[in-house]
């Protein structure tokens, strides 16, 4: 997993709701949705993010990502091909997704992403774009797509426009989390300078940086006993997310109980959890898993 994938992987991975201010006219809330990056089996190539609907509402839209940040004349092709082996994929295994949308985060949709014929309708009615370059970024871009947009800004901007994002997101459901933001933006761009260096880009001191999540987890930097804590507790948090979504599809709501016993097991008993479900007839045998596997 290159450095761009990490970074939106750990932007989503546990606040799959960070995406909402980006596709506003989509949809006006996300509360509910489960973020997971899912591996095409056929060509086992990952997907930058499957954001999934709650249980229940299969009249929202699943929102399938994909970062794509330099041009490639093969892009739309391959888009329009593994959101068909996505959807292909969901329904082999009993999980169908009716209702879809792409989201594109790029720099401009004016990049080489080649020709548009073979699939203008699919561009036209499925594909929504999230531009950073500095001359497509909207007067009224969210905190976050600004946030994003410094992977693409020149060095000597970096400073103050972090500033700036600090400052407009203060008020928003963003301003606690800011900061890890920027620093895993930050990182992401210039995984080779040093501290020093990447602190002054972004305003950020440098005790706040290497006490960020992004420095000690997503990107291999600080104690080695972190970088796995970090890991681990991002396996473990999508494994329980992947088996509350399946339960709760095939079963209905979960009780919170439920809920929090699922969450509290250890990741070997999530991994075990995800293939017994799938011979559980009802919500007895959760139960019965669970008084076996779960404190």
């Amino acid at each position: 997993m290159v450095a761009s994938d990490k970074l939106f992987y750990w932007l989503f991975q546990q606040h799959a709701e960070r995406l909402q201010p980006l596709v506003a006219g989509l949809l006006p809330r996300m509360e509910g949705y489960v973020f997971s990056a899912p591996v095409l089996k056929e060509r086992e190539y990952r997907l930058d993010g499957l954001f999934l609907p709650p249980a229940g509402q299969t009249e929202l839209p699943a929102l399938i990502l994909e970062a794509q940040m330099a041009a490639d004349p093969g892009f739309l092709l391959r888009l329009n091909a593994e959101t068909a082996r996505l959807l292909q994929q969901q329904d082999r295994q009993g999980r169908p997704i009716r209702h879809w949308q792409v989201v594109v985060i790029c720099p401009s949709r004016e990049l080489n992403f080649g020709d548009p014929t073979p699939v203008r309708e699919f561009v036209e009615r499925r594909v929504v774009w999230i531009e950073l370059a500095p001359e497509r970024l909207p007067l009224t871009a969210p905190p976050l797509q600004r946030a994003l947009s410094m992977l693409l800004l020149p060095e000597d901007q970096l400073p103050v426009c972090s500033a700036s994002i600090r400052a407009e997101a203060a008020g928003t459901s963003l301003g606690a989390e800011i900061d890890d933001v920027i620093a895993a933006i930050l990182v992401s761009r210039f995984s080779g300078r040093t501290v020093p260096e990447i602190c002054a880009m972004g305003g950020i001191t440098v005790d706040d940086f290497t006490s960020s999540v992004a420095y000690r987890e997503i990107f291999g930097h600080g104690e080695q006993k972190g970088r796995q804590e970090g890991r681990q507790e991002g396996r473990q948090t999508e494994a329980s997310a992947i088996s509350l979504r399946l339960l709760a599809h095939r079963f209905g709501a979960l009780t919170a109980s439920q809920q929090t016993r699922i969450q509290a097991l250890p990741l070997s008993a999530l991994e075990a959890l995800s293939v017994a479900l799938l011979d559980f007839q009802g919500p007895e045998d959760l139960n019965t898993w669970l008084s076996h596997h779960a404190a």
